[in-house]
């Protein structure tokens, strides 16, 4: 035991000597070990420092107080929730019956003698130095104790009077306003001062701002009421302080009054699972999460790690090559002093020991030190602070063996074969005769033959994508195994080459053990890059096949649902000024109820339906008496008949975006003209007060068109839910249908602002289409968005550019970091082949050859390697997106056939998956990486070697 310690002291001391003296291959190597390291314990060290623990996340959601209780919205019925309150349903199963819904009275759910701090969170259009923004209002008195934690005060104070406010950082910054500045809302005149400024721990981009309870919301709702609109929706929680805190046993009993409770006492020490009777509930248990996802994700984290270690050793095994052979006298003399062959590996793996360690601890430590450093930068991206700073010595061990076993096995190679070479060659400096192994690539090519049996069984026969992964990823190891062989396969090609690259092919073939481990490193990034640059290739032909315009090109639609259309005027204004409009549609919708009612309805609103007739009805949608699903009662067979050959259940003018309920617009002909609808009979039809239907399924017998107006809400729903006629007033107006099958883009019907009225329908403006001369440009599209966001609404803008790639920049990035890897791992076996050649180079400079012969040479081995690498890659990387793409292809079909069979799917065409090779990318990587390489290498050589000193015999 003490020989071994020593001998190993010893190798270690002799390899922290070595790696000392030759400072640049030994910087290049622990950069490539530590860099990743560095990034993988950041990731460590900020996925822990974002991890809430329990009582972390209660400070943020509850305060000091002990529970928060919620109102279920379930009419007061019974509820099961989950211990941490975020779930909750019906105790009772309501599957034959309407579900329950409404308010509870919580403050009577309350226990007698308890604190409680009520939190109201409501939402407004507030004024800005811009214009309007969109916000949340919150009261809640955050001076109490309770509130502490909740909200984090960063500059003033806490608002104390009912005319004071505090607003978020992230408001204050996009708002233009400050502390001091006042504040108001549109729609109410009453100002509000603003004294401080806060955050929200778990969401700092949240616009919000906080006031006093029953400062501000009551009033604005009062104030919107007024002005003919609907109250916004306001949501109140209760912050409750109890001695004795609220266990399991009583948040059941407030469960019991429809009431849901975050309970920091269950919270903190969670019931047993069967203590928990949602668990009980069919699809709440959570019986489905089973291990298989969590092992293939396992997997796949193996996988990705253990594909990094490999083209890190392939990376860093040359240099600790070159290194032994320039210590190859040293070694020798080990061996003629006694040393064993074990004792020359040690001193070889010492190395990658050596510079494994060190790379782990200059990794961690600059982690830590980066991580807090950028600390903030960090929270800002995900838009939360961090809790404590979370250090897990472990998990740092742990990366930090990673580290030293990459260098151990990038030394293992270099090691062994400096161990073979006897104590003679090592002293005269002899290479000897080393023949390749045979057994290698035997191994490889089985790997080969194994894994692309794999991948075609997983993507012709099987659903299992880890199969396809799997046995590229076997296939591609294989291929490395070969690539010793493969590389003296290349060789025989250099009797058609002129000098400098046959010197350069013939250095690489017969020196294989440097050249072989960078063509694979080589290899393995651009395998990647290709299948991944081939899979996405197919995805983007599909997409670009499959898409489906929603507008024509250069056409935009700009709608606003919000307030009966109100800031429809400063909309169209400011798509006027921004855009190169050519054509403006106007377009209004129907409104029922108040003037500013939404479309979705809501307190004092109603809503409209577009009548089909019962004779128009598909069979398969048919409404049923008492509830239930109409096409239960066919057969898949006849489904599927009525899918594909009745015409009332073929999709028709009813595909595209979504306009408006039943697909209805009140417009004039210029929509018309915008959505390129040229039919002159329609727009006579238009004129003369009728509506345009472009779906015969509206228009019944009588050629009249029927519109519902629903007011009583709570009756339309109840009567859906029990399959009865849906009570309404219908009004009938004349249709004109538009003959043919015009591609309207989801307009269904269009009738003039005239015949609305005419009908006794009242409409409020929508938005507008407009026809462009040009596409907008990116300029244009920034100031409208600016001038949009002025107005503090919800404004929903489209505009048709057609198919957009959004693949570009992701293949361009990973077609640059092949490029990267190729240049850096052709660069390094060039510098070894330099170094393993400068006797060479010398002779030629001996017997005349001129000083651009170095250049070239160099240029022409890096050439080699990095074109060897490239296409050998690129033949690899193929295999996986193929079976990818395949595999996905008959999952598809699968599911369409499925469909087809049950009837649900009225497309005829089955799903077609391309296979397309990106044939740009292959010449980039081919051609240009290689002689970008090849150039770069020629560049940065010396035309003239170094002095060699003459050696004293």
């Amino acid at each position: 035991m003490k020989t071994w310690f020593h001998s190993w002291r010893a190798a270690i001391r002799i390899a922290r000597r070595d790696a000392w003296r030759s400072k640049g291959r030994s910087a290049l190597v622990l950069a490539m070990i530590a860099l990743p390291i560095l990034g993988v314990s950041a990731l460590d060290l900020t996925y822990r420092s974002s991890e809430l623990s329990p009582a972390e996340r209660l400070e943020r959601t509850i305060g000091a107080a002990d529970a928060r209780f919620r109102d279920a919205q379930v009419g007061g019925v019974p509820i099961f929730q989950d211990p941490t309150g975020e779930m909750s349903t019906p105790a009772k199963d309501y599957e034959d019956g309407p579900w329950p819904s409404g308010p509870t009275d919580v403050a009577k759910t309350i226990p007698a003698g308890a604190t409680v701090l009520t939190d109201a969170l409501g939402s407004a259009k507030l004024t800005t130095t811009h214009g309007l923004l969109g916000a949340e209002v919150r009261e809640l008195k955050a001076s109490d104790p309770i509130a502490h934690g909740i909200m984090t005060l960063l500059e003033g104070r806490f608002p104390e009077k009912s005319d004071e406010v505090m607003a978020t950082s992230h408001f204050l910054e996009t708002s233009g306003l400050s502390i001091g500045s006042t504040l108001s809302a549109r729609n109410f005149d009453r100002p509000y001062r603003i004294v401080g400024s806060y955050e929200l721990p778990d969401s700092l981009t949240t616009d919000q701002v906080n006031a006093l309870p029953g400062a501000f919301l009551a009033p604005y709702a009062k104030a919107v009421e007024k002005a003919g609109l609907p109250a916004p929706d306001t949501s109140v929680t209760y912050l409750v302080r109890k001695s004795g805190g609220f266990t399991w046993n009583s948040v059941k009993e407030i469960n019991a009054k429809g009431v849901s409770v975050v309970s920091r006492a269950v919270v903190l020490d969670p019931p047993a699972a069967s203590e928990v009777p949602l668990n009980q509930k069919d699809g709440w248990g959570g019986d489905g999460a089973g291990p298989g996802p969590g092992a293939a994700e396992l997997a796949s984290l193996a996988t990705v790690v253990g594909l990094a270690m490999l083209e890190i050793c392939l990376l860093a095994g040359p240099a600790f090559a070159v290194g032994a052979r320039r210590s190859r006298r040293q070694l020798g003399l080990v061996g003629a002093n006694g040393g064993a062959r074990s004792h020359i590996r040690a001193i070889v793996l010492s190395g990658g020991l050596v510079i494994g360690v060190a790379a782990a601890v200059i990794g961690i430590v600059l982690a830590v030190v980066l991580t807090l450093a950028l600390q903030p930068v960090l929270e800002d991206t995900m838009s939360q602070r961090f809790g404590a700073f979370d250090v897990r010595p472990l998990e740092l061990l742990g990366i930090a063996l990673l580290a030293v076993l990459t260098g151990l096995l990038a030394a293992i190679v270099p090691a062994v074969t400096a161990s073979r070479q006897t104590v003679l060659a090592s002293l005269t400096g002899r290479r000897g005769i080393r023949r390749s192994s045979r057994v290698l690539p035997l191994i490889g090519l089985t790997a080969l033959l194994v894994g692309g049996a794999i991948a075609l069984f997983g993507s012709m026969f099987s659903e299992q994508v880890t199969l396809v992964a799997a046995g590229s990823a076997l296939a591609e190891l294989g291929v490395v195994a070969m690539t010793p062989a493969l590389v003296g396969l290349f060789g025989r090609t250099g009797r058609w080459l002129p000098l400098s690259p046959r010197l350069a092919l013939r250095d690489a073939v017969r020196n294989r053990g440097r050249t072989a481990p960078a063509v694979a490193a080589v290899l393995a990034a651009v395998a990647g890059t290709v299948a991944v640059t081939t899979y996405m290739a197919g995805r983007e032909a599909q997409n670009r096949a499959g898409y489906e315009a929603t507008l024509p090109y250069g056409v935009a639609s700009v709608f606003v649902q919000e307030e009966g259309g109100r800031d429809v005027p400063a909309v169209r204004e400011a798509v006027q000024r921004n855009f190169p409009v050519d054509v403006r549609a106007d377009v209004g919708r129907i409104s029922v109820g108040k003037p500013g009612c939404p479309p979705w309805g809501g307190e004092g609103c109603g809503r409209y339906e577009v009548v089909v007739p019962p004779a128009n009805e598909c069979p398969l949608y048919a409404t049923v008496p008492g509830g239930g699903d109409a096409s239960e009662k066919y057969t898949p067979e006849q489904r599927r008949k009525l899918l594909t050959e009745d015409w009332r259940c073929k999709d028709s003018a009813s595909s595209g975006m979504y306009v408006s309920d039943g697909g209805l617009l009140i417009g004039d002909a210029k929509l018309l003209q915008v959505l390129g609808v040229d039919d002159p009979a329609t727009v006579k039809a238009l004129a003369d007060g009728r509506i345009v239907a472009f779906n015969r399924a509206l228009v019944g017998k009588d050629g009249t068109v029927g519109i519902k107006q629903i007011t009583d809400i709570a009756a339309a729903d109840k009567a859906s839910e029990e399959g009865r006629p849906v009570p309404g007033e219908v009004s009938s107006l004349p249709a004109y249908l538009v003959p043919g099958d015009k591609k309207t883009y989801g307009l269904q019907a269009l009738m003039t602002p005239a015949t609305a009225k005419a009908a006794g329908l009242s409409t409020v403006p929508l938005g507008l289409y407009v026809s462009t001369d040009r596409l907008p440009d990116s300029e244009q599209r920034q100031k409208l968005d600016s001038d949009l966001a002025k107005l503090g609404g919800n404004v929903e803008v489209h505009l048709e550019e057609g198919f957009v790639n959004d693949y570009g920049i992701v293949l361009l990035s990973l077609v640059v970091f092949a490029g990267l890897v190729t240049i850096g791992a052709a660069g390094i076996a060039t510098g070894l082949a330099q170094a393993d050649a400068e006797a060479d180079l010398r002779t030629l400079a001996a017997v005349g050859a001129p000083p651009r012969v170095r250049r070239t040479l160099s240029g022409f081995q890096c050439g080699v390697v990095a074109a060897m690498g490239v296409i050998l890659g690129s033949a690899a990387g193929l295999l996986p997106a193929i079976g990818l793409r395949l595999t996905e292809e008959r999952e598809q079909i699968r599911a369409y056939e499925q469909s087809f069979a049950e009837g649900w799917n009225t497309d005829l065409t089955p799903p077609d998956l391309p296979i397309v090779i990106p044939w740009e990318t292959l010449a980039g990587l081919i051609v240009a990486v290689p002689l970008g390489a090849a150039l770069l290498a020629a560049l940065v050589t010396r035309s003239r070697g170094a002095l060699a000193r003459r050696a004293v015999t």
